[in-house]
């Protein structure tokens, strides 16, 4: 059963609970990839519904305007947010042990140390005639042999827990203060060869911090270009179309393009994102069992790196593996959450690595950051000349690999001969 309150029938899910949807979204190529291991020939439907997959030269990354070195393998599908969930959500809806409930969650059920069941609240008319329900009004309980909590940022798991008598989990957080928007273009002939542009600042001086305006395009369905802008603190882009264009104006040469050449359709759609956030299950002396947290109810991290709905396929990913070593959803998932940790960490190094170096950005600072930061600036600058360095780059970025495989000894040296060429 997938309960969520915005699964009414005719339905879009873009109702309240997740106001950023309609913001333009990355799905990097692990989470493509993992997303084609659960519904096989799913990138081939999309696509046969107007996506557009781009590979190689297709995928253009630039730093300070300047194009990165090319990544043979690059590929990155071209699609709405909403778009891609209405082609899982009908892949999901296909199963046969699998059904939809227009609902929202008001409590667990406990019961000898372990999730037994949920307690609801119908988003639409009150539910009757269901053995499985029982219950007063427009509330009723479910049982479960295993709850997934993807509530999101706004879960109330902490305060149900707490009230039973269980700890919270530590949180970190980290203040970023960003905000993007996204605009829709209309597309025709222009730029035939890019499916997705993204262009970001490079490394920023201890002295003069660079003025951060990433900017990314992507082509998606209905013959639309989906371009989304940021900016932190002061910068924060906003509604205004004339200065959303002009922004677009001072970006690289495709997103310079498209405001030229192209008519917007709609309106510009600001979003505001204040903290990363993590949440370490890992640190907990004691869960309950038939229990378990998935995506951004789990960890959200900055969403200009576009990891989040990579991140959530690879939590789910190491739901999958951990039930399917024989472990029981009655006991408690301590595996499950060990394994779900290590994606975590490894987006949560690369994010706020990466946002430390924004001047008003204030810490906490990892172990070691002064050295990652070194590191990472020095290899920023070398994946736009190398290919070798970028690929590791890119796959990194996509989450092919840790982090760590950045700082190994053979990128470092790698680096640094191409670095000393000039």
């Amino acid at each position: 059963m997938v309960v969520a309150p915005d699964l009414l029938e005719g339905g879009d899910g873009t109702g309240p609970g997740a106001p950023h949807r309609r913001q333009l979204h990355a799905l990097l190529a692990m989470g493509h990839t993992q997303i084609e291991r659960f519904f096989p020939g799913i990138t081939r439907e999309m696509v046969s519904g107007g996506a557009r997959l781009g590979r190689g030269d297709e995928v253009r990354f630039y730093v300070d305007g300047v194009l990165k070195a090319p990544v043979a393998d690059a590929r990155m599908l071209g699609a709405t947010r909403p778009f891609v969930e209405t082609h899982v959500r009908r892949r999901v809806t296909a199963l046969d042990n699998v059904r939809l409930e227009p609902a929202t969650g008001k409590g667990l059920l406990l019961r000898g140390g372990r999730v037994v069941g949920a307690r609801l609240a119908a988003a639409g008319a009150p539910r009757a005639g269901d053995a499985e329900a029982s219950g007063k009004g427009d509330e009723y309980d479910v049982r479960a042999d295993l709850v997934v909590d993807a509530m999101g940022r706004s879960s109330r798991l902490g305060n149900w827990l707490a009230a039973e008598g269980w700890g919270q989990a530590p949180v970190d957080r980290m203040r970023v203060d960003l905000g993007y928007a996204t605009a829709r273009f209309a597309r025709g002939s222009e730029l035939p060869d890019t499916v997705i542009a993204h262009s970001t600042p490079g490394p920023a001086s201890d002295y003069q911090p660079a003025v951060c305006e990433p900017g990314a395009l992507a082509a998606v369905e209905g013959d639309a270009w989906s371009v989304v802008l940021a900016g932190y603190a002061g910068h924060r882009p906003g509604r205004d179309r004339a200065e959303f264009l002009a922004r677009m104006r001072r970006c690289v040469a495709p997103l310079r393009e498209i405001a030229d050449r192209c008519e917007m359709i709609g309106a510009v759609e600001p979003f505001h994102f204040r903290e990363s956030r993590r949440r370490r299950f890992t640190d907990l002396t004691k869960f309950p069992g038939g229990l378990v947290v998935v995506g951004d109810a789990m960890a959200t991290v900055n969403p200009v790196y576009g990891q989040g709905l990579t991140l959530a396929a690879l939590q789910a990913s190491s739901l999958h593996v951990h039930l399917r070593s024989g472990a029981s959803p009655h006991d408690p998932a301590r595996d499950y959450f060990r394994r779900a940790a290590v994606v975590v960490d490894a987006a949560w190094q690369l994010s706020t690595t990466a946002d430390l170096a924004q001047p008003h950005v204030t810490g906490p600072y990892p172990r070691g950051y002064r050295f990652l930061r070194w590191a990472g600036d020095h290899i920023t600058t070398a994946s736009v000349r190398d290919a070798r360095v970028n690929q590791t780059y890119m796959d990194v970025v996509h989450m092919r690999r840790h982090p760590k495989a950045l700082t190994g000894p053979r990128v470092l040296a790698r680096t640094a001969r191409v670095l000393w060429r000039g």
